[in-house]
């Protein structure tokens, strides 16, 4: 891997410093991640916002039960999110709606599960620490650095979590045995699953030289160690210590109640759905991310009683382009894609922004107008240096290498033999008056091709 990127970097990066001014660099990996950054941007500017309309009714049944329930059905044609586009279509629905009486066609309940997370990889850790803690990549691995090279408990240091560069699941046995037994202390008997879980990698070709990133014991409880570390340190433990047992917990069980209405002539329905949380499970420890949080029950009521409309609320609304790229959305995508390892993902990312290639507001990342000079220029000239599957594809390589079943010269010229090619292909443009190179310069005006001779 570090041959292929000196390789790339080395021969790629004097191309940018002569094409375009203000380019530092470029590489293998550090190329793919920026295009993706630049190919979101480039969704978000061409995208075309479309409206459309919600409606929801008020209902009320003989027993005062109050539903909320949204349009899904008219004239025996299902009604998707989009398919009310405009103020007039909604108040002819409702205008229509005014007048119709109900009943309950059918009731569904049924119980519902969710299970719990594995124990980080380095991605997932990145992402989490990003979404809960408002931690970037380098400021996540840079803390986890100091964990696992241990801290100074009193009696030495200790090193508090596993190591943090790796992508597979694995855990010790010893280590699930340590966590269940905190588990039946710290939440109770009831919170154990029957047998310990056992997590596999999802995707082929991972790297399971070291297990998920843990506590080294999860007796350590965080409140525990809390006064011998800095506040992200501990916050960055806590993560760590609560997605570990979380992964050894029973499921979360829920009750999901579904509720449909129709009017008498059947030409429109109306559904209302809730959930219910029934026993926490793993959620003791982990907690209820923003997605988790049950829905407003439904009330109970039988089939075929009456309800009446009290109102229609109709809401105005309009599609939403993509999101940009966070450094947790960076880092599932280029996981996602194949781009790059545990390893690389943070440093990836520091030096995009390093080079001027990105800009960040908040947790958001931009990419700048040199980013996107650079993300074009390559795709132009070097297309196979930021291809997706490409990149994917090498990285598999390089992994076969690792296992002993490809030699590296052999999968670097792989590589290398084309890239050879497609740098013989650059133009190169020379002074018409003293036949020296010339180079993109800038000045006041606007962007120039100049003689590096000059003013010689």
């Amino acid at each position: 891997r570090r041959a292929l990127d000196y390789l790339v970097g080395f021969r790629l990066s004097p191309v940018l410093w002569r094409k375009l001014p203000g380019a530092r660099s470029a590489g293998r990996v550090q190329s793919v991640a920026l295009r993706i950054v630049c190919d979101r941007e480039r969704e978000i500017n061409a995208f075309v916002k479309n409206e459309y309309w919600s409606l929801t009714a008020l209902l009320t049944t003989q027993k005062n039960a109050d539903f909320e329930a949204r349009l899904v059905g008219a004239n025996g044609k299902k009604i998707t999110r989009l398919d009310i586009g405009n103020g007039d279509a909604a108040e002819a629905f409702k205008r229509d709606l005014d007048t119709a009486a109900f009943t309950v066609t059918s009731v569904e309940a049924k119980p519902a599960k969710r299970h719990p997370y594995p124990p980080f990889t380095t991605s997932t850790l990145q992402q989490e620490a990003s979404r809960k803690l408002g931690f970037g990549a380098q400021r996540t691995m840079r803390t986890a650095q100091k964990l696992y090279e241990g801290m100074d408990l009193g009696e030495g240091p200790v090193g508090l979590i596993t190591y943090m560069r790796t992508d597979s699941v694995r855990v010790a046995p010893e280590a699930v045995a340590a966590a269940r037994e905190v588990i039946g202390k710290a939440f109770g008997p009831e919170y154990l699953p029957e047998a310990p879980r056992a997590y596999k990698n999802r995707r082929e070709g991972v790297q399971d030289a070291h297990e998920a990133i843990r506590p080294t014991d999860p007796k350590r409880t965080p409140e525990s160690v809390r006064p011998y570390l800095s506040e992200e340190e501990y916050r960055l433990y806590e993560l760590i210590w609560r997605r570990f047992l979380a992964s050894q917990m029973r499921d979360a069980l829920y009750e999901q109640t579904a509720v449909t209405l129709a009017d008498l002539e059947g030409r429109y329905a109306f559904r209302a759905s809730g959930s219910v949380l029934r026993f926490e499970g793993y959620l003791r420890a982990w907690g209820r991310d923003a997605e988790e949080e049950e829905e407003p029950p439904v009330p109970a009521v039988p089939e075929g009683v009456p309800a009446r409309l009290e109102e229609v609320l109709e809401e105005r609304r309009f599609t939403e382009p993509p999101p940009r790229y966070t450094d947790a959305s960076l880092v599932k995508t280029m996981e996602e894609l194949g781009i790059g390892r545990p390893s690389t993902y943070a440093p990836t990312l520091e030096t995009l922004e390093k080079r001027g290639y990105v800009a960040r507001k908040g947790r958001t990342l931009f990419p700048t107008p040199l980013g996107r000079q650079v993300t074009a220029y390559l795709r132009e000239r070097f297309p196979q240096v930021v291809a997706y599957e490409f990149t994917a594809r090498m990285e598999e390589r390089l992994d076969e290498v690792e296992e002993g079943r490809v030699p590296w010269p052999k999968v670097v010229w792989e590589f290398y033999e084309p890239f050879l090619g497609e740098l013989a292909q650059v133009p190169k443009k020379t002074c018409p008056r003293c036949g020296r190179p010339l180079e993109l310069k800038v000045s006041r005006y606007g962007q120039f091709l100049g003689c590096t001779g000059y003013p010689e």
